[in-house]
């Protein structure tokens, strides 16, 4: 079944959207869950809370042509919701790690034209990864946005750490270059 029609089930408010949303996306969602929370049923519960969020926000969104992003976004948010939760007064210390490497290159949320300008910023960032190669942009995906430890990446590309390490750097860099030629102040 497509994604369009899994999401008219969800607009017909048909249960067995849950059920093609499983089969399709379920292990995908589950993974990136467990390489946040780094525990296998906290990360199924992450999967069914996504899958009850995409029910309860699918109207009034459509993400016909976006399903498994859409999904996707909400499943991480929902596992760093859990870390947060797991860990109320002391930080993870990968995910500050995490957030550390990339405060050098993205404006900090807190200024208010940032939070005004977040859409530009998502393009911009958008813009930016589609200029690298598809090694690269990947690269920085695992990394950011999945959360996948330098190990992890370094055994999915077959090379080291340090050239793991090295590739991240520069994109980093090179990000930040961008968004400042894109008139973000850092």
């Amino acid at each position: 079944m497509d994604d369009s029609q899994i999401v008219e089930l969800y607009l017909t408010r048909d249960e067995s959207a849950v059920t093609y949303t499983a089969e399709k996306y379920g292990r995908r969602l589950r993974a990136l869950a467990l390489g946040v929370v780094q525990d296998a049923q906290t990360a199924e519960e992450c999967e069914n809370d996504t899958y009850m969020e995409a029910w309860e926000s699918i109207p009034p969104h459509e993400p016909r042509e976006y399903l498994f992003p859409f999904l996707a976004r909400i499943t991480r948010h929902v596992s760093l919701d859990r870390c947060r939760e797991r860990s109320r007064l002391k930080r993870s210390a990968f995910v500050t790690e995490l957030s550390a490497e990339l405060e050098q290159c993205i404006p900090a949320p807190d200024d208010l034209e940032c939070r005004l300008d977040a859409m530009a910023l998502g393009e911009a960032i958008n813009g930016f990864l589609f200029t690298l190669s598809k090694e690269k942009r990947t690269m920085f995906l695992r990394r950011y946005w999945y959360l996948d430890s330098i190990s992890a990446i370094a055994r999915r590309y077959g090379c080291s750490e340090g050239r793991v390490k090295t590739a991240l750097f520069r994109i980093r860099e090179a990000l930040r270059r961008y968004l400042e030629q894109e008139g973000y102040t850092l």
